[in-house]
């Protein structure tokens, strides 16, 4: 059987089955929620908390007339928002539980009568003690898309604007052994990627629908602060009002292609990119077969499936750069 680099099977499956295993207590609370007359949500988050909330504010936005935004942690707090009160449920997402900034939030939402939300791997931090409401996971159990997916379906579910979210719940109990199918057959793409690039300095990211808050995510929180490499992201439909003129001919350009409606978008920008690019790699969800997942839903899962294949790309710059996803300067390190 084919060896992932650093990638421990047995762990990845726990912690994703724990994710899985918290649909009862999702579904348990959004039914409470919507039978209490909660009439709008905030998914509050920082760094890559917040870029990973974008695809369930964008289902809400396309699928719902009901309220939901996501809001940047620090900024939330000294700028507000009109509609945060006490019919209100901010959903949070911490890994450590111990972000300083979402705690604030957490403080200020709770002032404001709302009731708070949140996902974590430990039920002893500071995130799962301050809100009304902790999720438990296993530790370490990244993304949170499962548990988001989870919420907002059951959510708008409950609206009557979300048809077959019963049988999309039941396909995701089989995602722990589909992803790591995706892993593996990620691999010798993500370290061929690697090769290529290790002298890379500078990556162009485009992406877009619900794999934007992914590719800002793996932008800022990856290539920059994992690898100190510059990168520029931009939204597939914001491509050609700007950003497009950075490219040259030897520019790393890395499109992130998913199943959405906005599929046509990502492949316009990528057409214009390879008219000027020789480096063009695209990452595409649909290259995968997730076995189990019914075709109407796979574009759902394109964020998960696609921090799957990207965790591989990350390990294999890891090894050929030398260079510690662990290693930081300043995050977590000064004071700021």
């Amino acid at each position: 059987m084919q060896s992932l680099l650093s990638f421990n099977e047995a762990e990845f499956v726990a912690q994703t089955e724990s994710l899985v295993a918290l649909r009862p207590a999702i579904e348990a609370l959004v039914d409470r929620l919507v039978d209490e007359g909660y009439d709008n949500v905030l998914l509050v988050g920082a760094g890559g908390t917040y870029a990973q909330m974008w695809p369930y504010e964008h289902l809400a936005r396309r699928s719902s007339t009901l309220p939901v935004r996501s809001a940047i942690a620090a900024e939330l707090v000294v700028s507000g928002d009109a509609r945060l009160g006490e019919r209100t449920a901010a959903v949070f997402t911490s890994v450590s539980g111990t972000t300083d900034d979402s705690l604030r939030a957490i403080a200020y939402c709770k002032e404001r009568g709302a009731h708070t939300v949140g996902f974590t791997g430990h039920a002893d931090s500071p995130v799962a003690q301050q809100v009304d409401t902790a999720l438990i996971s296993a530790p370490k159990a990244w993304p949170f898309d499962i548990q988001l997916l989870l919420f907002m379906g059951r959510l708008l579910a409950r609206r009557g604007e979300f048809e077959g979210y019963d049988r999309l719940a039941d396909e995701i109990a089989g995602l722990p052994r589909v992803l790591v199918d995706v892993a593996r057959q990620a691999e010798p793409a993500a370290a061929a990627f690697a090769e290529a690039h290790k002298d890379t300095d500078y990556h162009f990211l485009i992406g877009g629908g619900n794999l934007w808050g992914f590719t800002y995510l793996y932008s800022m929180c990856i290539l920059e602060e994992m690898q100190w490499l510059r990168t520029t992201r931009v939204h597939s439909a914001e491509f050609f009002h700007g950003s497009l003129e950075l490219l040259e001919e030897d520019t790393s350009v890395v499109v992130f292609q998913g199943e959405d409606e906005t599929r046509a978008l990502t492949d316009r920008a990528e057409a214009f990119a390879r008219r000027v690019s020789k480096d063009v790699t695209v990452f595409d969800t649909r290259d995968y077969a997730l076995e189990g997942i019914s075709p109407e839903f796979r574009g759902l899962l394109a964020p998960l499936v696609l921090d799957t294949v990207m965790d591989r790309v990350s390990k294999h710059l890891e090894r050929v750069r030398d260079h510690s996803l662990d290693l930081r300067r300043y995050y977590r390190v000064m004071d700021y």
